[in-house]
């Protein structure tokens, strides 16, 4: 028996959950037809919904697949809320609810019978199965018990890192790998939110993106509904406080093909008649084996709340609040009644644009206006990513390598300076690079990412014995604090568990760094200037592919509730890039180049006029060679290239002795030892 038969014979509708109660009627939405056909279909894996509010995709998808493998087909399955209180509210307001008043699942599930450990509000056991009601914010939910059948609601807002132990979505999903693929059934439900950032909209994209093309009663060609082409009068002889010269109530549809005016009739006709095709009204855009995507928006509703006359004047008010600096009702807009993402203006230009802006120098090379070297390091559990920039006056700066070092970062041999990422990155940090004129330069500052609590001893082991041997590195993470400096003096040690001890005088001390402000620098002003001059930040024509796309990988987004706008990753994105700019934002500021005055600058010109301090310097000229892991393997344009050095040879793991100390930083005197005049009286 298919969904739609069963869901006819058996499916009843609630007083308490439904404005008309009574048998179930599908042809009310027939566009469920293809989702129902989907779910049935023992190839497709996956069923993606990216919806609007009031298309029937809980009442007439999501429960009545739940409905009928309980009654028919059942099995062990999961449903995913984001909150507590959703998963409440689900099993108060629809769950019960439909199990009342259908029959067949009645006398299944026996939801009144009270102190039943097989009836609880969170866990219905039946024959042959159970339902699980889990929350996104409990690992000890997600990570549990396998199911074939795992159904997610309202993705986006569901936790992306339940207690530091990963994804919560990946971590449900993963509870399905001990079954077949014809077994397996993963469901994601849920309206967008912002574009980029949206976890319903990146499982839409990875789908085979159906859509919903209705079929025009006048012309017979088919399109997919779009807010675009609903019109109405304009010509009110008096102005409305908020819709001005607007009339909602003419508000009529337009076929884009003939021109044709639907009312909200005809425009349900046209709705019904593409269900009727063999394909049920769905068109794929895509190509994804297994993985069914449908994308549908509230104008093919034909609910009373959905009428055109209603939309409109939603619609008028956002234009109005945004009028007025509120975008707020326009991305609610947007997202719940058009069922799409909605795109946050940035401001940065397009990667083509920054594409073109690429200057045409070789990395590893200083620019001649580049006077003062600093690097940023961002460390991940497979590489290490490393932006080194070369500072000027006006904290203009030009990019002289972007790359990684791909590798276990959590292996260290008794020296952490040498062998494997480690040493390669050493090499990288105490070698020169080239002046255009002629000179080496140095790295003046260095910030290491240490945040991630998975990684940071290692890098605090590294940052000590840098230290030691004179590199003038620093341990860093982002502050907590949104209005934080992007440099500013530790207060304390992480080696001190209390002050005024010699270990929170003399210990490691972690720099807190701010993002926030670094990234509204970057992102919010610098990228957007172009040309020569103050501020301008310049890269090399032929810098890896990814390397923008990762720099503009965030945006500003509006805080929930109307809270402080933040900066986001986008779904899907890497950002390593823009974190070693972050970092190496932070170096140059730690030198206080911000501060420079001219006589700064021309002291800095006058070191590169005596090579004579420089002569024992490996100059860098490639990236050192690396065994990449085997998921890298062949992949040259995540870096590892073979290593090339002009000068004396700096191989993979060069001696404790080996390793140059810095110009540039003082060591401290050796420490003085006192003698007691009572033991030398003795």
């Amino acid at each position: 028996m298919t969904l739609t038969s069963w869901s006819r014979r058996f499916r009843r509708l609630s007083a308490k959950a439904s404005a008309k109660p009574g048998k179930y009627n599908p042809e009310l939405t027939p566009w469920v037809f293809g989702m129902h056909a989907a779910l049935d279909d023992p190839e497709i894996q996956k069923v993606v919904c990216m919806k609007s509010a009031q298309v029937a995709w809980t009442d007439g998808v999501l429960l009545n697949y739940i409905g009928k493998r309980i009654h028919l087909d059942p099995c062990a399955m999961i449903v995913m809320f984001p909150k507590l209180k959703a998963s409440k509210k689900f099993n108060i307001e629809k769950f019960e609810p439909m199990v009342e008043v259908t029959p067949e699942l009645a006398g299944i599930i026996p939801i009144h019978k009270g102190r039943d450990k097989n009836n609880l509000w969170d866990h219905k056991t039946f024959p042959r199965g159970f339902l699980k009601f889990v929350t996104s914010n409990a690992p000890d939910d997600v990570k549990s018990t396998p199911a074939p059948v795992v159904m997610v609601e309202e993705p986006d807002d569901a936790n992306t890192n339940v207690k530091d132990q990963g994804d919560s979505i990946t971590l449900l999903e993963e509870r399905t790998k001990s079954y077949s693929d014809r077994r397996r059934k993963v469901i994601f439900g849920g309206t967008p939110t912002l574009d980029g950032f949206s976890r319903i909209q990146q499982a839409y994209q990875s789908s085979d993106q159906r859509v919903f093309l209705v079929v025009c009663p006048d012309c017979g060609e088919r399109h997919e509904l779009a807010w675009e082409n609903v019109l109405w009068d304009k010509s009110a002889p008096i102005a409305h406080e908020v819709y001005g010269h607007a009339q909602p109530e003419t508000a009529r549809y337009v076929c884009p093909h003939c021109g044709s005016l639907w009312d909200d009739a005809k425009k349900f006709r046209a709705v019904r008649r593409a269900a009727q095709l063999p394909d049920m009204g769905w068109s794929a855009t895509a190509s994804s084996p297994g993985v069914a995507g449908f994308r549908i928006g509230e104008l093919v509703s034909p609910f009373p709340g959905s009428r055109m006359e209603l939309l409109v004047r939603k619609f008028l008010v956002a234009e109005q609040a945004l009028r007025m600096g509120d975008d707020s009702k326009l991305r609610s807009f947007v997202n719940n009644t058009e069922g799409r993402p909605y795109k946050v203006r940035s401001g940065l230009p397009e990667l083509e644009k920054l594409a073109e802006r690429g200057v045409d120098y070789e990395p590893f090379i200083v620019q001649a206006g580049g006077l003062l070297i600093a690097i940023g390091v961002d460390v991940q559990h497979n590489r290490l990513a490393i932006t080194v920039r070369a500072w000027g006056r006006g904290e203009e700066s030009w990019l002289v390598l972007w790359d990684e070092i791909f590798g276990n970062v959590l292996e260290q041999g008794a020296d952490p300076l040498t062998g494997g990422v480690w040493g390669a990155l050493t090499q990288l940090l105490v070698g020169g690079y080239r002046h255009a004129g002629g000179a080496v330069l140095r790295a003046r500052k260095i910030s290491i990412d240490s945040g991630d609590g998975n990684t940071s001893d290692v890098v605090y082991r590294y940052v000590r014995a840098a230290v030691a041997r004179g590199i003038p590195i620093m341990a860093a993470k982002g502050a907590r604090d949104a209005n934080a400096e992007i440099f500013a003096a530790p207060k304390q040690s992480v080696d001190a568990n209390q002050e005024n001890t010699k270990a929170a005088k003399y210990g490691l001390k972690v720099y807190q760094v701010g993002t926030g402000k670094a990234k509204d620098l970057i992102l919010g002003n610098r990228l957007k200037l172009e040309g020569d001059g103050p501020g301008r930040m310049h890269w090399y024509r032929g810098v890896r592919a990814d390397y923008l796309r990762q720099l503009t990988s965030e945006v500003k987004v509006p805080g929930r509730m109307g809270g402080r706008p933040m900066w986001q990753k986008k779904a899907g994105e890497r950002n390593e890039a823009l974190d070693t700019e972050v970092y190496a934002l932070h170096a140059a500021r730690s030198a206080k180049v911000h501060l420079f005055t001219e006589a700064h600058w021309l002291a800095e010109q006058a070191r590169q006029l005596q090579p004579g301090l420089f002569e024992t310097i490996p100059v860098i000229s490639a990236m050192p060679e690396t065994e990449k892991p085997p998921e890298f393997a062949g992949d040259g344009a995540d870096g590892g290239t073979q290593a090339a050095v002009e000068g004396p040879p700096v191989t993979a793991s060069p001696p404790p002795a080996a390793l140059p100390s810095h110009p540039q930083v003082r060591r401290p005197p050796p420490r003085r030892i006192g003698r007691s005049s009572y033991l030398k009286g003795r």
